[in-house]
């Protein structure tokens, strides 16, 4: 099994702006320093992304600086109909104005314009949500206040390198298992959240891409019986020869997997399946939304499959204890990003 362990404190980058350890972590030891990036800013890119999920309905946010564009949205999906909405507020060039965080740990991010206002705030503990979007629904407003508890618990941290540029990285942190409490409003109804059954997802990310990339990234979390149970599954981004980012947590304890790999259909809500080189992650999927996107500009090309819907199966523990998984609510996606 390829899974470097980073576990010493320091910088994340080398003078010459490579990665000084490539590995994962179960939190961030290495720290982010925009100022030590030896690449045109243009393509720095830093983003804050939560997903949150209850049984009938799910939320899902972005604030991210990509160098040449700042993306910035909301989306709500409605499992029983099912539908979603996604909308976005592209700013230009905003080349770090958007002052993303260094670190997950501390510091709020704010963005707001005459559309859109969002907030993540961070205190000991919690994370909280507050957004508003005018007219996200016809003439309707999108409103929320989300609080995602987080007490201390492992996560999944991954610095990666790429062979073909050695100023290039991916410094990235997925939160599982956050226990979701609040409200969001919209179309005249309000959905709350049962931190008994709900949970949300922060992917938080830093780092320097080469042009052309496809990735495949799945996360989710569930109750068993009070017991808090995740998973983050990941590969073809970069050089994950020291580590991947596959990991099941499991009352907040991190249980580290090797290989997985997503079966896709040619039509994306047909059922999926998901193995494991190991053996400790094999799934069923079965789609409800494909939150799909495609911007082609030939130049640019952003073509996204982001499929919400139920898994199915078993995932297996460090210790040999096998957990049977039914039914339970996460996303898989395929992203094919030129930019």
């Amino acid at each position: 099994m390829r899974n470097h362990f980073v576990e010493k404190n320091g910088e994340l980058l080398k003078d010459d702006g490579s990665l000084r350890e490539p590995g994962w972590s179960k939190r961030l030891v290495q720290n982010y320093d925009r100022k030590k990036i030896k690449a045109n800013p243009l393509r720095i890119k830093e983003w804050d992304y939560y997903a949150v999920l209850s049984g009938d309905f799910g939320v899902a946010f972005t604030v991210s600086d990509l160098g040449f564009a700042g993306l910035h949205s909301v989306s709500f999906l409605d499992f029983r109909t099912p539908t979603e909405t996604t909308k976005s507020v592209i700013t230009v060039l905003p080349l770090g104005k958007t002052n993303m965080p260094s670190t997950s740990e501390t510091g709020d991010i704010h963005f707001n314009n005459k559309d859109l206002t969002i907030d993540f705030i961070k205190t000991e503990g919690q994370r909280r949500i507050v957004c508003s979007y005018k007219n996200f629904i016809g003439c309707n407003e999108f409103k929320c206040d989300i609080t995602l508890e987080e007490p201390m618990m492992d996560t999944m941290v991954i610095a990666t390198p790429w062979k073909e540029k050695k100023t290039a990285f991916y410094y990235n942190q997925k939160i599982n298992c956050m226990r979701a409490s609040g409200w969001v409003s919209l179309n005249g109804n309000t959905y709350e959240f049962n931190p008994e059954t709900d949970f949300g997802t922060l992917d938080w990310g830093r780092g320097v891409w080469t042009y052309d990339n496809t990735w495949f990234w799945g996360s989710g979390n569930c109750d068993l019986n009070g017991h808090a149970f995740g998973f983050n599954i990941g590969y073809g981004f970069g050089d994950t020869t020291a580590a991947s980012e596959n990991i099941l947590f499991y009352d907040g304890v991190a249980h580290k997997l090797d290989d997985v790999e997503f079966h896709i259909p040619e039509n994306y809500t047909d059922p999926w399946k998901i193995t494991s080189s190991d053996g400790r992650f094999e799934m069923d999927f079965n789609p409800i939304i494909d939150r799909s996107a495609l911007m082609d500009f030939k130049a640019i090309l952003s073509d996204q499959h982001q499929v919400f819907g139920k898994m199915t199966g078993k995932a297996v523990l460090d210790d040999g204890t096998v957990l049977e998984i039914k039914d339970m609510l996460c996303f898989a996606e395929k992203v094919h990003n030129k930019y």
